[in-house]
């Protein structure tokens, strides 16, 4: 499968798009990753054929593939200094890898098929979730440490996407379309959600931004609607 980067030039207006060819199943997921202290953008592609991708994000040109998964994989994310990266595979694992070389640095293993993982702001911890139905919070600092586990009660709705919003917060949403806001601290406290959003189908996607005015933006795409919530207010705009 290929997939097209619209690139738009100077004046914003014409866009001239870029086929970044390599995949051979559907792609899963992409995300564009900017290293401020590199200057530079990346685009990183999850895809079926078990073999996610690093490219550069300008030009399309494929840096790398992360090889070493035996199923599909549903999600790809690099760390905010772009030296980490983290794949969720329907192999029941996810793994950690060194983005410059490619070596893989960690395993986790699970007991289904993993959906979604994104890392920390300050990159030591690493969130994952999928069919199992709850969140694990993996601390990246503490080899061998068991991961803290956040689940509600019962619910065992699968967990389509996991998004820090702080070191603190993180935000994971389900096939019913329950986005939680956890109290995910790095002390012995248990747990707990804070606050919640829904939406009336299974959260597809989700994505954080933060505007120059400093508000966030939770862009949420459920069923055949996109929507937009204010992160302060957490009101639909």
């Amino acid at each position: 499968a290929n997939f097209i980067v619209a690139m738009a030039d100077e004046k914003g207006k014409r866009q001239i798009p870029i086929v970044c060819p390599g995949h051979t199943r559907p792609l899963a997921e992409v995300q564009f990753a900017y290293v401020k202290e590199e200057n530079r953008t990346f685009l990183v592609s999850a895809c079926h054929d078990k073999l996610p991708m690093l490219r550069d994000g300008a030009s399309g040109d494929w840096i790398g593939t992360f090889s070493g998964h035996k199923g599909a994989v549903w999600c790809c994310r690099l760390d905010p200094s772009g030296s980490l990266a983290a794949t969720a595979s329907g192999d029941f694992s996810v793994k950690v890898w060194d983005a410059i070389t490619g070596k893989s640095l960690f395993e986790f293993p699970h007991k289904h098929i993993v959906k979604t993982c994104d890392f920390s702001p300050d990159s030591k911890r690493l969130a994952t979730g999928g069919h199992e139905g709850l969140v694990r919070i993996y601390n990246l600092t503490a080899e061998g440490e068991e991961p803290k586990v956040l689940q509600e009660g019962s619910n065992k709705a699968v967990i389509s996407k996991c998004s820090w919003l702080t070191d603190d917060v993180l935000l994971a949403a389900d096939a019913e379309g329950l986005i939680r806001f956890w109290e995910a601290t790095d002390d012995e406290e248990p747990p707990k959600v804070l606050n919640s959003i829904k939406v009336d189908a299974e959260v597809r996607d989700m994505e954080i931004v933060k505007l120059p005015d400093n508000r966030m933006i939770l862009t949420i795409a459920a069923g055949n609607k996109v929507s937009f919530f204010d992160l302060n207010t957490k009101e639909l705009i």
